[in-house]
């Protein structure tokens, strides 16, 4: 778990990243957050110190001389923390051990990979092995005890699970931003399937809701794009070649970058898929693997409260 979280707020976390980075946006992409949030933040601290702390440029930014006084001590506070930590982990024995994760696709997109960077800048001597799988492959590996910790969705109601996070996520229509229907609301199931449409395969969570929300002869007859690989259809998507269907995760890049559009599902059926952190509940965790679970359930849930505020507004 980042524990420098709990002393020190977003504005100077991130205004540390705008000075290193030596712009916003180089921040925003270093942080994994949007570069409005960044900004905000970073002008919430100008005000509240009563001080510019950055001279906006064509390209990027440029500290002030307040900027560059509150640089400093930003710096010699967190490497001061940062050394303490170090401490108290050489108590619990956390300058080495392992861990192991396994994740689905779309999470280790953007999500898994931000997480698994902020633990390594935490405890640099753990080993982190990940395995992309799955929902049910995840939840397999969870209860065989072959992985530590796993990020799943809709994963099985089993008694050897332990599902500490869950976060309930919309199911979206994911398409070209020139897509005939990319500015259709309400959007429905049906509608998306008069159209070129691609789905998961019956292996992945996802298509399972997708089949209980659809009549029994929909898709009869009918030809379509089918692939285990959340990636490919996000591209045929991009493309213009197809509609294809899961949550705003894994979608961050492109819908930064305005290559896709996310528009929710209004069928009830398809109103939530179950975004949930996995661990065993017949077995304990390493204290690398207790430290990493703790920082993901933090992370993530920072993240995803993040993108949701985005999507918002």
């Amino acid at each position: 778990m980042d524990k420098s979280r709990h002393l020190y707020g977003p504005a100077l976390r991130y205004f540390a990243a705008v000075a290193r980075a030596g712009s916003i946006r180089a921040a925003a992409r270093e942080l994994n957050i949007a570069s409005s949030a960044v900004n905000r933040q970073v002008l919430w601290l100008e005000r509240a110190l009563g001080h510019v702390l950055f001279d906006r440029l064509a390209r990027g930014v440029r500290l002030t001389p307040a900027g560059e006084i509150l640089r400093a001590h930003v710096l010699r506070t967190l490497s001061d923390f940062s050394a303490t930590a170090g401490e108290l982990d050489a108590l619990t024995g956390m300058r080495s051990g392992a861990v192991s994760i396994a994740s689905v696709e779309s999470v280790s997109e953007a999500l898994l990979p931000a997480v698994v960077m902020e633990f390594r800048k935490l405890y640099p001597g753990i080993h982190v092995s990940v395995r992309i799988s799955g929902s049910d492959e995840v939840a397999e590996a969870v209860i065989a005890g072959q992985t530590d910790v796993g990020f799943s969705f809709e994963p099985p109601e089993d008694p050897r699970l332990n599902g500490v996070f869950r976060r309930d996520l919309a199911i979206g229509a994911v398409m070209a931003p020139g897509h005939p229907l990319a500015k259709r609301h309400p959007l429905h199931l049906a509608e998306c399937l008069a159209h070129p449409f691609c789905l998961p395969t019956r292996d992945l969570s996802l298509r399972k809701l997708i089949d209980a929300a659809l009549p029994a002869d929909a898709l009869a007859g009918r030809a379509f794009v089918e692939a285990n690989s959340l990636r490919m259809m996000k591209r045929l998507a991009a493309a213009g070649e197809a509609i294809a269907f899961q949550t705003i995760i894994g979608l961050e890049r492109e819908m930064g970058q305005g290559e896709l559009v996310f528009l929710p599902l209004a069928d009830p059926a398809l109103s939530r898929d179950r975004f949930t952190v996995l661990t065993s509940s017949h077995r304990g965790l390493s204290h690398a693997a207790q430290a990493f679970f703790e920082h993901s359930v933090s992370a993530v849930g920072d993240r995803l409260s993040q993108i949701d505020a985005d999507t918002a507004s």
